[in-house]
C-alpha cells in the first residue's frame, strides 16, 4: 500500500468516526425521548439517569392512548397538514412553472419577493393574522390555520420548485411539441414525471411544517378543544401541578411517529431530490 492511498484510508477513517459521533449527538435526544416515555413516574427525577428502562412501564403511553383529547388533536393536525400540503404543492409548483417556463416583466422581481418574504420574521403579523382570521370568523377552525400555513409554505416551496423545473432542460418539451404535443401536453407528458423527487422533497417540508407549527396554532386556535397536536403537549404542564414528563416524552413519541415513518418511505427520493434541486436554481 503506497503512502498516498495510507493517508486516504487514515482520512476516511477519521471522517467516519466524526460522522458516527454527529450521528449519535443528533439521535440521543430521540434516544432519551423515548427512553423517558418507558421510565416510570417514580423513578424520572432519581440522581441517577436510567440508560436502559428495565423493567420500563407503558402506563405513560396508555394515558396519552386514553386521553380523548389527544385524538382530537391527532384529527385536526391531520386535517391542516393535508389541505396544507396538497394546496401548498399545488399552488407552489403553478407558481414555480410561470417563473421557469415563462417569461414576463418582472420575473425576477417575483423571485425575489420570495425569497424576501422568507426573511420576514413571522412574530411581527402575529397580530394581523389574528385581526384578519377574526374578521372572517376563522378563528380555531382548519380553515383559518391552513390558510396561515400557506402563507409560509407557499413561497418556500415555489422557490423549491423552480430549481428542480430550471435544472430540465426546455428543449425536452421543445422536442415533445414537434412530435405534436401541445405546449401544456408536452410539460405534462415530459416534465411532470421528472419532477418526482421535487415534489416529494416540497412535500416533506410542508409536512413538517405543519404537522411541527406551534406560534401559529397557538395565536389561532383559542378554544382548547381545537388543539392541534403541539399545543395539546401543554395539557402535561399546568401552573397547579408538576410537569408529566413521562406522559410529554411519550405523546412526543407518539406525535413522532408519522413523521419517521414518512421518511423511511421516501427518504430515497427525496434525497435525490435534495441533490437534483441544488445543481441550478
Amino acid at each position: 500500500m503506497t503512502s498516498a492511498r495510507r493517508r486516504r484510508t487514515r482520512r476516511r477513517s477519521v471522517l467516519n468516526a466524526l460522522a458516527v459521533l454527529a450521528a449519535l449527538v443528533w439521535v440521543f435526544p430521540v434516544y432519551w425521548m423515548v427512553n423517558t416515555a418507558f421510565v416510570p413516574t417514580s423513578e424520572l427525577f432519581g440522581l441517577t439517569p436510567k440508560f436502559v428502562p428495565f423493567p420500563g412501564t407503558f402506563k405513560h403511553f396508555s394515558g396519552v392512548l386514553q386521553d380523548d383529547k389527544f385524538w382530537s388533536a391527532l384529527r385536526m393536525s391531520a386535517a391542516v397538514t393535508s389541505v396544507v400540503v396538497v394546496l401548498a404543492v399545488l399552488f407552489g409548483f403553478m407558481a414555480a412553472v410561470a417563473a421557469s417556463r415563462f417569461r414576463f416583466k418582472g420575473r425576477g422581481a417575483l423571485v425575489m419577493l420570495v425569497i424576501v418574504v422568507q426573511m420576514l420574521p413571522a412574530e411581527a403579523l402575529f397580530i394581523s393574522q389574528f385581526r384578519m382570521l377574526d374578521d372572517w370568523n376563522l378563528l380555531s377552525t382548519v380553515t383559518g390555520l391552513s390558510l396561515l400555513c400557506l402563507g409560509g409554505n407557499v413561497p418556500f416551496t415555489m422557490w423549491l420548485l423552480r430549481g428542480f423545473i430550471d435544472n430540465i432542460p426546455a428543449e425536452l418539451e421543445e422536442a415533445a411539441m414537434v412530435d405534436g404535443c401541445s405546449r401544456v401536453g408536452a410539460f405534462f407528458r415530459v416534465t411532470l414525471p421528472l419532477l418526482g423527487p421535487g415534489l416529494i422533497t416540497s412535500s416533506v417540508f410542508a409536512f413538517l411544517h405543519t404537522w411541527n407549527e406551534y406560534n401559529l396554532a397557538l395565536i389561532v386556535m383559542t378554544k382548547t378543544d381545537h388543539a392541534t397536536l403541539p399545543l395539546w403537549l401543554r395539557s402535561f404542564s399546568s401552573e397547579t401541578s408538576a410537569t408529566d414528563w413521562g406522559g410529554v416524552m411519550a405523546g412526543s413519541a407518539l406525535i413522532a411517529i408519522p413523521v419517521i415513518a414518512l421518511f423511511m418511505s421516501v427518504h430515497s427520493r427525496m434525497s435525490s431530490g435534495l441533490v437534483a434541486g441544488a445543481v441550478k436554481g
